[in-house]
């Protein structure tokens, strides 16, 4: 039990590192990535098909 206990302040800020690099960095990378894809397909399709119409 004495090296659970002695691991859970390191666990805890293991933790608290991995949340904040997924909501700091991983978050807004990956809706940039999101993002800036559905524009390129976009782009492309009308490349293809032409500007939309009426």
């Amino acid at each position: 039990m004495e090296s659970k206990d002695a691991l859970d302040p390191q666990r805890k800020n293991e933790e608290l590192r991995s949340f904040l690099f997924l909501t700091a960095v991983m978050v807004p990378v990956l809706s940039v990535i999101v993002v800036g894809g559905y524009g390129f397909l976009v782009w492309m399709y009308q490349l293809v098909s032409g500007p939309p119409s009426h």
